[in-house]
Parts: structure tokens; C-alpha cells; sequence
């Protein structure tokens, strides 16, 4: 046995029962293992057995059944994304105009006329005419995709869909041939509208997938086209990335970031590695220090031999990560889903049903069969039993739930994780960034002597006035809050890795590494003092003037003001939450001890942390994740439910269900009682809809359903449920609110 995996980004698929329809599709096919179908992603994983079925065949399975495998090039599938929501706008617009049309026909027939039948051949003939265009124009991949799911024993929304469509066509045949019991124009309309409400529903659905996943085009963007590669004899030339093979030596000046992973071989430089770490505070680098490809070279040049390049690079594998986690994520199904996957099928029995009672059942007890009543009834059942109301039940009170989110701050991105979000029972923070501000800043001074505070940091900004390392913005913004005036330095000099010195009235002053900035070293008492400040996780540089120590100024990554509040209120809540962080023992202890959290995950390096987040889903409960940083996004992704910081970077917002826009914490028990109840908005929609389609079939199998009441039924089912969803805002005169962010508005266009 040759096992071996395959993924494949699928098109074409809107709702569970595609999933549905692939899963079944691939459990049927000889020599499959396992299939994983992610509806989020539009992703599927398929293991199997080399040795007894082909990869082609795979392939056909997904075509079959009207699917499209998407290209593997990043690029082209976002333009393959584009296209098809440009042709799902095309169908959408040309079924409109016929349901359009249709529409006015039944109005002029009812309130015109003041008839259910049609007198008129050429209205019934135009009828027939719009049923045909839409089915077969607009609706033609519904049909195809009914077929396929037919041939390979499979019923779906599809085959619903189609069923209720050639019930309506053969109703209003019926009528057409002679039978007044069957109103040719209302059955040819059922079938326009059943159609046009369908690709309604998959544009819809189309829409909100097409902004979810800019991921990994976003992450790839941020390596450089270029680099300067140096030759043996010292010559420079600017070559694409792509032809960087590993030995190649590339030059990286102050500013630029690092296009490919490497190790130094001359130079020194504060490197900006937060899109690995996450970790806000520069790292020196010197010769055989590693470099990691999308970080960014803040102060010396540095020459950089190449160590990996492609798959092997850091960004490129961040991407797997992202794509594995997405075909791997835990199914979320959805209630509705729960209902339609067993009211379809029922929907055909009752209409078979209703068909053998009335033609065949009266025979059984010496009675006359009623073929025409067994027909209508059979035709009417698959009309009303196309779940309309059922379909929208969950988008309703998701748009209605998506308004109130946004009105605090918060971007519900995914339904699915928007209702599961209500069971989650483990919340894991990243920690910076996310519990705390991600930028260092000052949060101590030690004065040593008689010096005064101001004097100390005064001194300091002096000093660092003219500095471009992270540590130096700090200090000088901890100054400026102060509002100390300091003087500006006659000399200045930085020392990478180490510190600067500056000149001023007549002498020298140095701020850094305790062990350059003084010459005699630090004093026993102070020396105490530095070690406290690191235990405690702080960054420790010292001031002095002359050779003298005059003091310490700690900095750190201060915790978020609200951090601590939105803990306890997750703590009380019985939801048990995590650190998770790179950052070592003492660092994360301190923080996690800080804001009240009693778990932690310390030194996990950023590929492992994915598999925390999958270990956690195997101890039993729901997980969420809150991170900011690339390193986060595979994570982010795995969990049940990702949450994005919204002052975070583009492919940890790209990769999560819901966003906090406005960093505040505290958003994470509001999107929790936000989706508890949206869900019952939902449990309560489904409920009345599923009502009226049940009454409705029941009724319809009776055979005495006139279509125009079956359509007043679906109108009226469908106006409880959205009058339920937006009551509040409808009787207050406002408009229901949604807000899909800037990054929908931008995939969408």
C-alpha cells in the first residue's frame, strides 16, 4: 500500500451539502483513506492508496459533480475567484430580470384579470418561455450539478432544487395540454422563482467566501521581489528572489527587509524579527546569526549568506501551515444544516407518497384512483417543500447578530465560527501584542545617587535623540510624556549591539548594556537591581554620565489596560483561559500572573504553535485563539474559532473568524453572548420556518393546494423570519447593519 495526500482548493461551493456531497463522493470511491472538506476554505484533502486509484480519478470525482479545482498559483486563483463571482453577478442579474417578468404576469392575471388561469395562449407559451431561460440559461449549472449528484446516488440542495423546478414545469405543461386544475402561468412561475432564489442564495454565499481568505497572497507580499546578490569579487547585482539559490551571498541595507532566510556573515544590525517572533524588541544580530526571510534590518548592513530558499523558506511555510490548518479545522455544522440534511430526503417521500395514495390507494379499498390528484399533489409537495425560510434562517440572524458586533467594535468575519464561538471552552491569547501593547516602552527607572528621575531620563533622551533602534523611540516618547526639555548633543555614536555614547556640555554620556555603558561596572547595590528588573521579564539598558552609572531605565511590553478585566470576565464565565507565547518561562509567567491566568504555554516556537492549538482540541471542548503576528496565523486558523487583534497584521486579520477592530479584549465575552444570541435568534427562525414548511407539505400532499397559496405560504414564512431577525430595528425604523470590513469591500470588488 502506497498512501499518499493530495489538496485541492475547490470552486463552486456554497453550502454543507456541497461538503456533504464531496465527502459522500470520495467514501464511495475505491482506494480512498480519508477526505477532509473544509466549506470555510473551499479546501479538500484527500489520502489514499496509490496503487489503486489515480490522482486523475480523484480529480474527476470534484469535476463530476460540478466542481472546479482551482489553480495552484496563488495569483490566479484570486482571478479565478473574481471570475466566478463576475459570472454568479451575470446569472444573478439575468435570473432577476426574469423573475422580474414572471412576476408581473401573475399580477396581472390575479388583480387584472381577476383569474388564476390563463386565457391567453401567448401568456402561457411566455411563461414557459421564462421557465425554460432560467432553468437552462442562468440555472444550468444548478441542473448539470443535479445530474451528477444523481448519477452517483446523491441527494442534495440541487437535486431538491431541480425537483421542485420540473414539478412547476410539469404542472404548468399539464395546464398547457388541458388540465384546468394545474394554472399554467403560477406553475411556470414556481419555476423561475425557486431557480432565481438559488442562484440568489449562492452569490450571496459566493460573496462573503470570496473576502475570507486573502491570507496567503498577503503573507507571500511581504518578501521583497529583489535582492542585491554579491559575487566573488565583490561585484552587486539586483536579482528577482526567485533565482537566489542557497550559498548566494545578498547584501541588506538599514530599512530594507530581509527577502530571503540566511545566516550573517559580516555586519551587525538590530533586526525587527516580529514576523516570526511576534516579539516587538529588535534583535542584534551579528556574524553566524540566523536571519528569517519578511524581517526587517533596522540600523547596519549586513551581508547574508542564503540558507533556504522556496519551500523551505520561512514565509513559504507559514503558508502550508495556513493551508494545512484550514483543510484540518474542525467541522462546525451548522443547525440548519442539522434540519435540511433530513428534510430533504423526507420531502421525497412525502411526495412519492402523496403520489401512490391518491393514484394507487383508493384502488387497494375498491375505490376509483384520482390520478390528477395524486400528480398535483406529488408536483405541490416538491414546490413547497423547497426550504426558502429554512435557507435563511441562520443568514438572517447572522447579519442581524454581524450589526450589533460591529456596533462594539468587533467583525464576525465567518457564520459558522460566529455560532460556534458559543461553545467555546478554552480561549488561548498570544501574548504580545494581544494581553499587552506589542511596542516596548518604559516602565521603571532606578536612580542611582543623587541624580533625580528627570535628570536620569533627560540624560537618556539626550543621548538617544538621534538613535533609530526601537528601545531609543521608547525613551524618548516615555520623555515626551514627562514633558522634560533636554539638549541636543554636539557628538553622537552608535554602537550596534551594544548601545550609544553622545557629547554634550563637555561630556560623555552612554545609554545601553549595563556592562559597555559602565566603565567600572555596575555597583553591587545596583547590579541587585538589574537582576530584579530581568526576572521580572523587562529589557534592562543603563544611563551614564562620564563613566558613571547614574541610573537604570527598564523597559518592557506593557499589558493592555482593559487585559485583566476581560480575563476575570472570561475566568467568570467558566471559560478557562491560556497563554501561548515564544517568549520564555519567567517572561510569560510574569504576564500570565499579571492578568490573572493560570495556564501557560511558554517557549513554543512559532511552527508548533498550530499543534498546541490541535492538542487542545483533542483534550474535548471548543478552542479560540486570540493572536495578532504571522507567526499566529497558522493557529488562528486551526482553532475553532480564530480571533484577529485589529491593530494586527494583515494575514493574522486574513485568517480569522472575528476581529476585535478595536483591540479592546473585552470584545472576546461580547462576540460570546453576541453569538449565544444570534443562535437562538436562529433555533427560533429555523423553528418557524420549518413550521410553515412542514404544515405546508402536509397540506400539499393533500392534493387541494392551489400554487398561488403555496407561494403566499412561502412569503409569509419567509417575512416571520426576517421579521423576527430585524423586528427590533424595523419597528425603530432603522436599517439592519452589516459590516464586512474593508478587506471584504476590497475582495469583493
Amino acid at each position: 500500500m502506497t498512501e499518499t495526500e493530495v489538496q485541492y482548493r475547490v470552486g463552486g461551493m456554497s453550502c454543507s451539502f456541497c461538503t456533504e456531497s464531496i465527502q459522500t463522493a470520495y467514501d464511495r470511491t475505491e482506494g480512498v483513506e480519508d477526505a477532509s472538506v473544509s466549506l470555510a476554505h473551499e479546501e479538500v484533502r484527500v489520502r489514499y492508496d496509490e496503487g489503486e486509484v489515480e490522482e486523475v480519478e480523484l480529480k474527476d470525482v470534484l469535476r463530476d459533480l460540478g466542481f472546479t479545482i482551482r489553480a495552484a498559483d496563488k495569483a490566479a486563483q484570486f482571478e479565478e475567484r473574481r471570475a466566478e463571482l463576475d459570472r454568479a453577478k451575470r446569472r444573478l442579474a439575468l435570473a432577476g430580470v426574469f423573475s422580474g417578468i414572471a412576476a408581473a404576469l401573475m399580477v396581472f392575471m390575479v388583480f387584472v384579470r381577476g383569474s388564476f388561469e390563463s386565457e391567453s395562449a401567448s401568456m402561457d407559451l411566455a411563461a414557459l418561455g421564462l421557465a425554460l431561460a432560467t432553468m437552462l440559461g442562468p440555472g444550468r449549472y444548478i441542473l448539470d450539478k443535479a445530474y451528477h449528484s444523481l448519477r452517483r446516488g446523491i441527494l442534495n440542495q440541487h437535486v431538491l432544487l431541480e425537483a421542485g423546478a420540473f414539478a412547476g414545469l410539469a404542472g404548468g405543461l399539464l395546464g398547457l395540454v388541458g388540465f384546468p386544475s394545474f394554472p399554467t402561468v403560477h406553475f411556470f412561475a414556481v419555476s423561475v422563482f425557486v431557480t432565481s432564489y438559488h442562484v440568489l442564495s449562492e452569490y450571496t454565499s459566493l460573496l462573503v467566501r470570496a473576502r475570507t481568505s486573502r491570507a496567503v497572497q498577503e503573507l507571500l507580499e511581504l518578501r521583497p521581489d529583489t535582492a542585491r546578490r554579491v559575487s566573488d569579487d565583490g561585484g552587486v547585482e539586483e536579482v528577482d528572489v526567485d533565482d537566489l539559490a542557497v550559498g548566494d551571498r545578498v547584501r541588506i541595507k538599514p530599512g530594507e527587509s530581509v527577502p530571503v532566510d540566511g545566516r550573517v556573515i559580516d555586519g551587525e544590525s538590530a533586526v525587527d524579527e516580529s514576523v516570526a517572533t511576534g516579539e516587538s524588541a529588535p534583535v542584534d544580530k551579528s556574524p553566524d546569526d540566523e536571519v528569517v526571510g519578511g524581517s526587517v534590518n533596522r540600523t547596519g548592513t549586513l551581508l547574508v549568506e542564503v540558507t533556504a530558499t522556496g519551500e523551505d523558506a520561512f514565509l513559504n511555510r507559514v503558508a502550508r501551515e495556513v493551508e494545512a490548518a484550514r483543510a484540518m479545522k474542525p467541522g462546525v455544522v451548522a443547525l440548519a444544516d442539522r434540519v435540511l440534511k433530513y428534510f430533504v430526503p423526507a420531502v421525497f417521500v412525502v411526495s412519492v407518497g402523496a403520489a401512490l395514495f391518491w393514484s394507487v390507494g383508493p384502488i387497494l379499498v375498491g375505490g376509483a384512483p384520482d390520478v390528477q390528484r395524486g400528480a398535483f399533489a406529488a408536483l405541490a409537495v416538491l414546490v413547497l417543500g423547497y426550504p426558502c425560510a429554512l435557507g435563511m434562517a441562520t443568514p438572517l440572524a447572522i447579519v442581524r447578530g454581524g450589526g450589533v458586533a460591529a456596533e462594539r467594535g468587533l467583525l464576525m468575519r465567518s457564520a459558522d465560527a460566529f455560532h460556534a464561538f458559543r461553545e467555546v471552552e478554552t480561549v488561548v491569547f498570544d501574548k504580545t501584542g494581544t494581553v499587552t501593547q506589542g511596542e516596548p516602552a518604559v516602565e521603571e527607572v532606578v536612580v542611582v545617587g543623587e541624580a533625580g528621575e528627570m535628570e536620569v531620563v533627560r540624560r537618556a533622551a539626550t543621548a538617544e535623540v538621534y538613535s533609530e533602534h526601537p528601545l531609543a523611540d521608547a525613551i524618548l516618547d516615555h520623555v515626551s510624556a514627562l514633558g522634560v526639555e533636554f539638549p541636543t548633543p554636539d557628538d553622537f555614536d552608535s554602537v550596534t549591539g551594544k548601545g550609544v555614547r553622545a557629547t554634550a556640555d563637555g561630556t560623555e554620556i552612554r545609554v545601553g548594556k549595563p556592562s559597555w555603558a559602565a566603565d567600572s561596572g555596575l555597583p553591587a547595590a545596583v547590579r541587585a537591581d538589574a537582576d530584579e528588573l530581568r526576572n521580572r521579564g523587562l529589557t534592562v539598558v543603563a544611563v551614564t554620565v562620564d563613566g558613571a552609572v547614574l541610573g537604570l531605565l527598564a523597559l518592557g511590553d506593557p499589558v493592555k489596560p482593559d487585559a485583566e478585566e476581560a480575563i476575570a470576565r472570561l475566568n467568570a464565565e467558566g471559560t478557562t483561559p491560556v497563554m501561548l507565547t515564544g517568549d520564555g518561562e519567567r517572561t510569560a509567567g510574569t504576564v500570565a500572573e499579571h492578568v490573572g491566568i493560570d495556564r501557560v504555554m511558554a517557549e513554543v516556537l512559532p511552527e508548533d504553535k498550530r499543534e498546541e492549538i490541535r492538542r487542545l482540541q483533542a483534550e474535548g471542548g471548543r478552542v479560540a485563539m486570540v493572536g495578532d503576528g504571522i507567526n499566529d496565523a497558522p493557529a488562528l486558523t486551526q482553532a475553532d474559532v480564530g480571533v484577529a487583534i485589529g491593530a494586527g497584521t494583515d494575514i493574522a486579520i486574513e485568517s480569522a473568524d472575528v476581529v476585535l477592530v478595536d483591540d479592546r479584549l473585552g470584545g472576546i465575552s461580547d462576540a460570546y453572548e453576541i453569538a449565544d444570541r444570534s443562535y437562538r435568534k436562529t433555533e427560533q427562525n429555523l423553528a418557524g420556518a420549518f413550521a410553515f414548511n412542514g404544515v405546508g407539505v402536509a397540506a400539499a400532499a393533500t392534493g387541494l393546494v392551489h400554487p398561488v397559496f403555496a407561494m403566499i405560504a412561502m412569503v409569509l414564512s419567509v417575512s416571520l423570519v426576517l421579521l423576527n431577525s430585524f423586528g427590533g430595528q424595523l419597528l425603530k425604523g432603522e436599517r439592519p447593519t452589516v459590516d464586512f470590513g474593508s478587506a471584504a469591500r476590497r475582495d469583493a470588488e
